[in-house]
């Protein structure tokens, strides 16, 4: 078994808007992601995508995307991205994976998941306060994702002598290392991990990989991972 993680694959198979106008990193990358993901994910293992899944605007178009995953080994836990504009309440998410019969697939909302000794938490996120132009209207979008950050780690606290890995969509701070009250959460509840995505192209240098004030970040968008899962533990 092996936890992974993979943000942003963009999948276009429900609407016609595929990712290849945006650079030739994109160029066949629903083939390339298939074999990267089946050649490395065993079906006993778990991956967690943190957000736009999609390009599909209602959850109806998105069933070819789903389809698509569902054909893809392991378990798989999805988080809420920018884009993900199907996302919808969590009763028609679960009735819609259950009525189609994709069976590894999960969704994460003020909810948390276990994976050997360690803690799966998460949500979307939203731009920080150091981001450039962040207004009142963004504030007021921080705090809800800050207050439903909470609402996941709560949820791990049932689960005792466990690590805890955060997951979310936006990353949580700038490269500039300038904390917030959403990494304050992440240090309050023991966070040992976060991972997240968002990030394409030349922002990828505004990243933040690696272990700052005692937590390790890790930057999984997928053309930075080049569309190959990239394993988060063993």
């Amino acid at each position: 078994m092996a936890l992974y993680a993979i943000a942003d694959l963009h999948l276009p198979l429900g609407v016609d808007k595929p990712m290849d106008i945006f650079g030739n990193s994109w160029k066949n990358y629903v083939e390339r992601l298939f074999d990267n993901w089946q050649c490395t994910v065993n079906k006993d293992d778990t991956v967690v995508l943190p957000g736009d899944f999609s390009w599909a605007m209602y959850l109806e178009e998105s069933k070819k995307d789903f389809e698509y995953l569902n054909s893809l080994n392991g378990r798989k836990i999805l988080i809420k991205g920018n884009h993900d504009y199907w996302w919808t309440t969590m009763n028609k998410l679960n009735n819609f994976v259950a009525d189609n019969r994709f069976s590894d697939i999960y969704f994460m909302q003020n909810n948390a998941f276990v994976y050997k000794d360690i803690v799966l938490c998460g949500t979307r996120g939203w731009l920080h306060p150091a981001w450039d132009g962040f207004t009142q209207k963004d504030q007021k979008m921080f705090d809800r994702e800050t207050a439903r950050l909470e609402l996941s780690l709560k949820n791990a606290q049932k689960y005792e002598n466990k690590d805890i890995y955060v997951f979310t969509h936006y990353p949580p701070m700038s490269n500039r290392i300038e904390g917030n009250a959403f990494t304050d959460k992440l240090k309050e509840y023991g966070v040992k991990k976060v991972i997240y995505g968002h990030l394409h192209g030349n922002s990828h240098r505004n990243g933040v990989d690696g272990v700052y004030d005692g937590i390790e970040y890790t930057l999984v968008s997928a053309d930075y991972l080049q569309f190959m899962p990239k394993k988060i533990a063993d």
